[in-house]
């Protein structure tokens, strides 16, 4: 404004906003300002690279530098070294609870997540549900991404088809956690059943059926497209419930052992 258009300081300063005493002090580089505290940074980060921010500026607090925190800090974040830490989960206590086989359909049902990937490398989940009264496969849902609203929309599918479950036993994922997902549940009158963390053996039923649904079918084929792994998943589903003996059920489907049962559950049920 003074060289280009002939205004005087003051002018050109109530043009952009600039005080005139800005103008008139010399001008230091940002990077120049602050090059001794960079230099310091890196001296501490170079022998402790895992050090975090206060533990940084005590050391230079230590070597008697006299920048307060406020600068370090500043500088700290223009270097990228303020990274997030990531917190811990708190979850509530849970309890063990025994692994015992229900005596009637849809009184226990198991669910949890397998994740795999198609042959481009595009990731996609699968949430699996099981009827652990005889191992039946009461749904699979495949898509890239399974948000609690999908696992509402996929158990009120089932209830309109063969009902819910009096107990739903998961683990801790966030799907199982979230306050939509338990509150819906606690509206239908389904009991969530949380493992202890770390144990997935408190939920052998759907871990075995994983390892099964893993080896025959995400193992053993090459997946273009959701499409695929979805028309796969189907017949299989249909054959691991009516054709597939199971050791745990005496060599019986699960369709055969539910139809040997069905005078017993009716009998308990009716009790």
């Amino acid at each position: 404004m003074v060289v280009e258009h002939r205004l005087s300081v003051q002018r050109s300063c109530k043009c952009i906003g600039l005080s005139r005493a800005a103008y008139y002090n010399s001008m230091k580089a940002e990077l120049n300002r602050d090059a001794e505290v960079i230099a310091a940074i890196n001296a501490v980060l170079e022998r402790h690279p895992r050090w975090g921010f206060w533990k940084c500026y005590k050391a230079l607090r230590k070597k008697k530098y006299h920048w307060n925190h406020k600068r370090v800090y500043r500088v700290y974040c223009q270097m990228r070294l303020n990274q997030k830490r990531r917190a811990k989960r708190k979850l509530p206590k849970r309890l063990r609870q025994p692994l015992m086989v229900p005596q009637r359909p849809n009184h226990v049902w198991s669910a949890d997540f397998v994740s795999d990937a198609l042959y481009a490398g595009n990731r996609f989940r699968t949430f699996n549900v099981i009827d652990d009264f005889n191992r039946e496969v009461v749904a699979i849902e495949i898509d890239t991404s399974l948000t609690a609203k999908r696992l509402i929309r996929v158990f009120e599918r089932l209830q309109l088809t063969r009902g819910l479950p009096d107990v739903l036993r998961v683990d801790n994922g966030p799907e199982f956690l979230s306050s939509e997902f338990v509150t819906w549940a606690e509206s239908v009158g389904m009991l969530i059943q949380y493992i202890q963390p770390g144990e997935p053996n408190q939920n052998a039923y759907i871990e075995r059926f994983n390892r099964t649904y893993r080896e025959e079918v995400l193992n053993l084929y090459l997946f273009e497209s959701l499409a695929e792994v979805r028309e796969t998943t189907y017949w299989w589903m249909i054959d691991y419930n009516e054709d597939r003996p199971h050791d745990a059920l005496g060599d019986l489907t699960p369709a055969e052992y539910m139809e040997q049962n069905a005078g017993t559950s009716t009998l308990q049920l009716s009790t």
